[in-house]
């Protein structure tokens, strides 16, 4: 396996070059939003210079091949994460809407007055709130799985969770606060020998490690394009085509329909079904140009190079006296969340941004995780492929300088 050239791929992002309060950016909030290559840049501007017009709509040039390209991203996404069939990927606005989607669709179908959904303590409000609020609709129970002290989801209570009512189990791939990479394939298993379908939200794992949705064997793998290096707007959805099939409508409207009249409307199959209106179509064509950036790079090296500065970052952050690390499980994405004693964690970033470093402070739309682990928020430093042990040094160096106002 190569190893990456960090130089040059840095060179590949315009935003790294710019200063921040008169300092070189050091950016470590890759896991709300990552930094955009050039490529991604220019695949986006060519589709509005040159082929910008409708699709699937127009039998004029412009039109067929921005009909072509949106198209043959939907095949890029779906060679990314090995999905099986083409039609079962979605284009979507990101990982929120195409949770609502599953919940409002395949979930009021399959969910009634007294069965049970899965989500775990890990999850991001956008994969609780749309589960929480079928729940109230259908007058069901949302179970909660709770975590192990090294922030691990307890596996044990998991499988004992399942029951004759359970109808769905959501979960995370990786956790956005404490980068815990759950067992994703094992506990699709445990779900599956109940006959219960899993949707699993990787909005934080594409980014970072190879996803085979076979593999993995889940029913639903969502993710999103501005944390995978592409733009904001834009996301997918995978399921199982059998399952997108069967799944009513979302939304309503233009280019999802097969036949209108005044009496009834036929729909198209999936997954033009679930595309009503004017796509994100430059969003497609910058979310492809992404991946297959990724795929140059090679998934295998940024995972590995990632856990390198994972390891650096972890013996850096935990000799600095007063700062706790929250969430030690084994198995890690490059993100850590910490608390310093007797600081904020929201003056941890304030103070930090005038170092020209960008971090994450406050509770990063996991309150009940935040409850559990008995802390109001935490500070976060996620990291990228395009993040070195230098930035980590200045990171370091920034906390001193915190510790120090607030000795």
């Amino acid at each position: 396996m190569h190893r990456l050239d960090i130089e040059k791929i840095r060179a590949d992002f315009p935003i790294l070059q710019r200063k921040v309060y008169g300092k070189p950016l050091v950016y470590f909030d890759n896991g709300a939003s990552s930094q955009k290559p050039r490529c991604v840049i220019d695949a986006m501007v060519s589709h509005w210079e040159m082929h910008n017009a409708n699709v699937h709509r127009g039998l004029y040039a412009l039109s067929e091949e921005a009909t072509a390209s949106f198209e043959k991203a939907r095949e890029v996404v779906q060679k990314h994460i090995n999905a099986k069939e083409l039609n079962e990927i979605v284009f979507v606005r990101g990982a929120t809407e195409a949770i609502n989607l599953v919940a409002a669709t395949f979930g009021r179908t399959v969910v009634g007055e007294g069965d049970e959904v899965i989500i775990t303590t890990l999850e991001h409000h956008a994969n609780i709130v749309p589960w929480q609020q079928l729940c109230e609709q259908k007058n069901a129970k949302l179970k909660v799985i709770p975590l192990l002290p090294n922030g691990e989801i307890n596996l044990e209570e998991y499988r004992k969770a399942f029951n004759a009512k359970t109808k769905l189990a959501a979960f995370a791939h990786v956790s956005n606060t404490l980068g815990t990479i759950n067992p994703v394939e094992e506990m699709v298993s445990i779900a599956h020998s109940h006959n219960v379908p899993v949707l699993i939200d990787g909005a934080q794992a594409v980014p970072h490690q190879q996803v085979d949705v076979q593999q993995i064997d889940c029913d639903f793998y969502v993710f999103t394009g501005h944390k995978v290096y592409g733009p904001t707007g834009i996301g997918v959805l995978y399921g199982k085509r059998k399952l997108l099939d069967a799944m009513p409508p979302y939304q309503t409207g233009g280019d999802m329909i097969r036949q209108v009249t005044f009496e009834k409307t036929e729909f198209q199959a999936a997954p033009h079904r679930f595309e009503a209106g004017t796509p994100f179509i430059e969003g497609a064509l910058g979310l492809a140009a992404a991946l297959q950036y990724i795929q140059q790079l090679g998934l295998d090296a940024i995972a590995e190079y990632e856990q390198e500065l994972l390891k650096y970052a972890t013996e850096s952050l935990s000799a600095i006296p007063g700062l706790t690390i929250i969430g030690n499980a084994p198995h890690k994405a490059a993100i850590i969340s910490f608390v310093m004693e007797n600081v904020h964690p929201h003056d941890i970033g304030t103070i930090l941004d005038r170092e020209g470093i960008a971090i994450r402070a406050g509770h990063h739309c996991t309150m009940p995780l935040m409850k559990a682990l008995g802390v109001p928020a935490t500070a976060r430093a996620s990291m990228a492929f395009y993040n070195t042990k230098e930035e980590i040094d200045r990171l370091v160096a920034g906390l001193e300088v915190v510790r120090g106002l607030f000795k």
